[in-house]
């Protein structure tokens, strides 16, 4: 028993083996990939934090930070772009007045103004406007005038050129207002965005003003804007941006200092401002929603506008949402954006103190949710059932991407529940493939192993119909063959065990095939006896037609194999075969303890004592009337009205001849004729029945039909009514 348990579950040790060996592979796998992180993963981790954005904006609360925008109403009062010098002057000095404690220019000032008096002289070329205009003041210098004491803050921009060869324009100015402090690992530069060229403000405008600052932003492959860079690099230099200038030179400090350990930046410093950051010196932007107050127009403060004297004490970025001006940058919001409101928002949330952060340690969270929740998923999917493993999966997936909804939420923490919640899909899909796969060897296994003790149609009626592997049964209408070979009892007592034996298992390996053949269902065997039905599990409509030409097949291979045997000196019996059909109960019967598939009804005893009853009337096979209706195609011989024992109504029974011998069997019409005497039933006719019997016992002898009825009418029968006294 103990060997046959482990043969059984020898299949399914095997294919859990390499099943957990290849989804152990897959997890490191899955892993690997995300510790890669290619651009499809990083763009689906940026997908979930911009939906935690729409789903959880930032709540506005007004800071002292202002935009004073040069919409499309101020250039259509004032001129197209670029403004005049001078017209940019008279802002600054508005702004200044207004009491804004640091005026930034998101612009760039890198050319002279082509408005200036000499650039006019130059472009019109008459004496007379030249002599005129030479004695005018320069625009540019008109701007640089107004520039010192008055917190303005320039804007620079940083390219990458991609030359080997090192641009003049890869270093900053000798001259700068601000100055870099690091504290902590060495070098600090390498952490940050590198560039190798630069555009730097008029030399005449770098000359005076306060602070000048990169323009530049930190966008993503998808060109969304979710960071804004505190410092970068140009070259080997390291440069701040234009929010970092607009907080210095608002507090009126000097430095920048930037604190950074082995593993980047930690931390930049500016004045009294402590602003925690990643690695590259940046800072997560929390978008709020469309904020209308954050913005002034440019007209309104050069035609000063009642509603733009809330300015005192207020970080001023001057820019433009003018669709023309190109300065329109894509959100997580889904919208576009001027790039002047970045810098904005990100100034905005350090003044608040509302710093939303990537921690240092989430890389290693998520990568151990990636491995041990992809590998737990697995496991899962390979040993439960679909349904609850599916539960399992959509509970792992939930508590994930709840995590990382309740660490933005409540921390203001940027956690990537997607990746590790698409490791455990993946996982989930593999596994799930697999278990459906060895689910299916097994099974295809069990059913090859199952049906040499069961019926084939059996074992697929059951792997297709699971639900009907229940205790209970229903009423149908079935067809049965019994048979039992004779004198078995006897070859027991004079055979060797061993040599009974194989040539037993040859005997019923044969018979079973050919029930297996004719799709009969195995009911049962009982040493060298057959039980088989027809038309269940599986509803068959020409059962009957089917048990017979089973029944059939099983005669001739039987008388056959009886014959070879007894050709060799080897006794062995004759096989006898009963077929009956009828209505019975069929389905799974038993307790907890014995699981049984079988038929119960009489029409299955019946089909028993026709089997057993062909010793008594010398035929090998016996089928009822009720088995002979629902055949074609097979000559049969009336054996008589049989009253069964233990019945009480007769039943008419027939053989089939090819069951019997044909060199001792009567002419068949001849034998009609006589049994139609017989079934009459009249004392005269019985006289003429016997004397036509005897006329075919003495021609043929060996009939037992012939011989069985001549018998009867000598000792007095008058018809073809037999009581049968034993079985």
């Amino acid at each position: 028993m103990w060997t046959r348990l482990r043969l059984d579950k020898l299949p399914g040790v095997l294919s859990h083996l390499w099943a957990l060996g290849l989804l152990g592979l897959t997890s490191v796998a899955l892993l690997l990939v995300s510790l890669l992180n290619p651009i499809p993963l990083e763009n689906l981790r940026l997908a979930q934090f911009d939906q935690f954005q729409r789903w959880h904006p930032r709540t506005y609360t007004p800071q002292a930070v202002r935009v004073v925008d040069i919409d499309e109403a101020s250039l259509q009062e004032y001129g197209q772009w670029p403004w005049p010098r001078t017209r940019l002057t008279e802002l600054v000095e508005r702004l200044h007045q207004m009491g804004a404690s640091a005026i930034v220019l998101d612009i760039l000032l890198t050319e002279p103004d082509r408005t200036s008096p000499k650039a006019m002289a130059q472009l019109w070329k008459i004496p007379q406007a030249s002599t005129l205009l030479s004695g005018l003041p320069d625009h540019d210098a008109v701007l640089a005038s107004a520039l010192p004491d008055r917190q303005v803050v320039l804007g620079a921009s940083l390219s990458r050129t991609g030359q080997a060869a090192k641009p003049a324009t890869s270093v900053a100015p000798s001259a700068t207002p601000y100055r870099i402090v690091s504290t902590g690992a060495p070098e600090p530069a390498r952490w940050l965005h590198g560039f190798d060229a630069a555009i730097w403000p008029l030399p005449v405008l770098m000359a005076t003003t306060q602070g000048v600052g990169a323009l530049n932003f930190s966008p993503d492959n998808d060109s969304v804007v979710r960071r804004v860079p505190l410092v970068l690099r140009l070259g080997e230099q390291i440069v701040p941006t234009l929010s970092a200038e607009a907080l210095r030179v608002a507090q009126g400090g000097k430095n920048h200092v930037l604190r950074s350990h082995a593993g980047g930046i930690q931390e930049v410093r500016i004045g009294n401002l402590s602003i925690p950051t990643t690695d590259q010196a940046e800072i997560w932007l929390h978008y709020t929603r469309d904020e209308p107050t954050r913005f002034l127009s440019a007209k309104q403060v050069l035609q000063d506008n009642p509603d733009a004297n809330h300015l005192k004490g207020h970080i001023v970025l001057v820019g433009s949402s003018a669709d023309g001006l190109k300065d329109l940058r894509a959100n997580p919001m889904g919208r576009l954006m001027p790039g002047v409101l970045a810098h904005a928002l990100a100034l905005e949330q350090i003044l608040a103190g509302h710093h939303l952060q990537r921690p240092a340690w989430a890389g290693a969270l998520e990568a151990l949710l990636v491995l041990f929740g992809s590998l737990a998923i697995g496991l899962v999917a390979l040993g439960a059932p679909v349904k609850k493993s599916a539960a399992v999966l959509v509970l792992a997936l939930g508590a994930t991407l709840g995590v990382a909804w309740l660490a933005f939420v409540a921390g203001l923490y940027l956690i990537d529940g997607s990746t590790p919640a698409l490791a455990m899909l993946l996982s989930f899909g593999l596994a799930s493939g697999i278990h459906h796969g060895i689910t299916e060897r097994q099974q295809r296994w069990l059913k090859a192993a199952f049906s040499r003790y069961v019926s084939p149609n059996r074992v697929a009626h059951l792997v297709a119909h699971p639900e009907q592997l229940h205790l209970g049964g229903k009423r149908q209408v079935c067809s049965f063959v019994f048979t039992d070979l004779s004198g078995f009892t006897g070859m027991v007592e004079g055979s060797d065990p061993a040599e009974l034996v194989a040539r037993l298992n040859d005997y019923l390996d044969a018979m079973l095939a050919i029930v297996f053949k004719h799709e009969g269902t195995l009911d049962r065997i009982v040493g060298d006896a057959v039980a088989v039905l027809f038309s269940a599990p599986v509803p068959q409509s020409d059962h009957r037609q089917r048990a017979l030409d089973c029944a059939l097949e099983m005669d001739a291979f039987a008388s056959a194999y009886a014959a070879r045997l007894q050709a060799q000196g080897v006794p062995w019996g004759q096989t006898r075969i009963g077929v009956h059909s009828g209505e019975v109960i069929v389905g799974n019967f038993g307790g907890k303890t014995l699981f049984d598939y079988r038929a119960l009804g009489d029409p299955i005893n019946t089909a028993a004592r026709l089997e057993s009853v062909n010793k008594h009337l010398g035929t090998r096979m016996c089928v009822s009337q009720a088995v002979c209706d629902g055949c074609t195609g097979v000559p049969l011989r009336a054996v008589a009205r049989l009253v069964l024992k233990g019945k009480t109504q007769p039943l008419q029974v027939f053989t089939p001849q090819a069951a019997l011998n044909a060199a001792d069997c009567a002419p068949a019409q001849a034998y009609e004729a006589a049994m139609q005497l017989l079934r009459t039933g009249c004392p005269p006719d019985a006289a003429k029945a016997l004397v036509q019997l005897e006329a075919l016992w003495s021609s043929h002898p060996r009939d037992p039909l012939v011989a069985l009825h001549v018998q009867r009418l000598r000792m007095g029968a008058l018809d073809d009514l037999m009581v049968m006294a034993n079985k």
